[in-house]
């Protein structure tokens, strides 16, 4: 019997292209009286757009415009970059690093899925177990989950919280309050798994209610909440449910599908209110749905940003029936809206301690306040917690209930209240902090 003999084949290969045409990057400062041109071009692969998006999110750089094509072999991309105060990008080892980054040594693929900062499931992170949780929302839950915690003697370290359609995602980064270390004894976490869970479901039995996610990996923080958020449907609404929020219009995208007949193409539309971290949750979320962007154009008109991308699904085809357009126009909306908050901000800063997070989210549930997004992350010896509050019924917070609630914790720890502006051109309140933080930053500092 003849042997039969398979064709070598070199497992260097899929890097060969890459090897012989490294990634080009340029920052340039001269071209553009008001940002900065941020040049990318390479050897085209699935979700190398994502990549480089999330590079710029995670130093909190404002897209104010770009210019994407990834048709055939290569992909060239140019954005127009500021950063959060509207200057341009001058500094020195921040240009190092994103030369570095998205270059020819950065190997972006690897170096994203292995920065610690962007782990989540529940597994050890250097000295941190993270924990990731998704279900239903009511007031207060947050202050439910971090005191199941602090009773076990778990100290939540870092943590971001989103809320969206009566849902609740979060992924918190916990340890060991006697030992700062990792949590790995198998009783401890399963006895925080099923208390967790108990909390969640309530007395409900409906699988929607929610659940308690243990999966290993690594995974971009943002991204992985909006994958959460997504399995979950949060996309579909709420409906019957009264004390959904009801976003004023200005809040409201506009998205349109139609079709490029010349090219091939489906046409995504998307206009709204401008904000940082738009085009990320946007291609994230088209990745995330199995589409490639092989064009697109990103421009800001003073408030409203109006961003277009040529797509079409992986296998090739386009968003050829009524029922595939709606749900993609569904999902960027929930994907855009996930992120806007409204109502007032609450800045606190305090020496970190097992159970601070229980003390300030129980301050806030008495006070009758309502977390709709958090951010919670430690440097050093010092705690900073970043909440966005509404009252329990949804609407706008009285002023003399955070004054209540300043006079209550004040003493403790430093606290600046600042209010959602309105327009790009209102000018935020100003108080201890003149930072502002961003949660995704601020955790990757802390992680790093």
């Amino acid at each position: 019997m003849a042997k039969v003999c398979w064709p070598y084949f070199d497992p260097e290969y899929e890097n060969f292209s890459t090897r012989i045409n490294p990634p080009r990057v340029s920052v340039d400062n001269s071209s553009c009286s008001d940002s900065t041109l941020i040049k990318v071009d390479s050897v085209n692969k699935p979700g190398i757009l994502l990549e480089v998006v999330q590079i710029l999110s995670d130093l909190d750089f404002i897209i104010t415009k770009a210019y994407i094509s990834s048709d055939g072999g290569w992909f060239m991309d140019v954005f127009h970059v500021t950063d959060q105060q509207g200057n341009k990008i001058t500094d020195g080892k921040t240009i190092d690093y994103i030369e570095k980054a998205l270059g020819p040594k950065g190997q972006i693929t690897q170096e994203v899925k292995t920065w610690p900062g962007k782990g989540v499931g529940v597994h050890s992170i250097g000295d941190h177990t993270a924990i990731e949780l998704i279900g239903r929302d009511r007031p207060g839950l947050l202050s439910e989950i971090s005191a199941v915690l602090a009773n076990l003697h778990f100290n939540v370290a870092a943590a971001e919280v989103w809320t969206h359609n009566r849902r609740i995602a979060c992924v918190l980064y916990v340890n060991d309050d006697n030992t700062c270390r990792a949590v790995d004894d198998p009783n401890r976490l399963s006895t925080m798994e099923e208390q967790l869970k108990n909390l969640i479901r309530g007395c409900e039995d409906d699988e929607k209610v929610g659940y308690t996610s243990f999966s290993m990996g690594f995974t971009h923080i943002d991204r992985r909440l909006h994958q959460m958020m997504f399995a979950d449907r949060d996309y579909e609404g709420s409906a019957g449910l009264t004390n959904e929020i009801d976003y004023p219009p200005s809040f409201k995208p506009k998205i349109t599908v139609d079709r490029c007949e010349e090219k091939g193409y489906s046409v995504i539309s998307v206009r709204c209110k401008d904000r940082a971290k738009l085009m990320f949750d946007i291609v994230c979320t088209l990745t995330d749905m199995q589409y490639v962007v092989f064009h697109a154009a990103i421009s800001s008109d003073g408030p409203y940003a109006s961003q277009e991308y040529y797509i079409r699904h992986m296998d090739g085809c386009t968003l050829d029936t009524e029922g595939e357009k709606e749900r993609v126009i569904k999902c960027l909306e929930a994907a855009i809206r996930r992120r806007v908050s409204e109502g007032l901000r609450l800045e606190l800063c305090a020496k970190d301690r097992c159970g601070l997070l229980s003390e300030v989210t129980r301050i806030l549930r008495e006070n009758g306040l309502s977390v709709t997004r958090a951010g919670v992350t430690t440097i050093g010896e010092q705690a900073i917690n970043v909440f966005f509050v509404r009252d329990a019924s949804g609407n706008p917070v009285d002023g003399k209930i955070i004054e209540a609630f300043r006079k209550e914790i004040g003493h403790t720890m430093m606290i600046n209240v600042k209010k959602i502006p309105t327009s790009s051109k209102e000018p935020e309140t100003s108080g201890w902090a003149k930072t502002s933080f961003f949660f995704g930053n601020l955790l990757e500092k802390f992680l790093a």
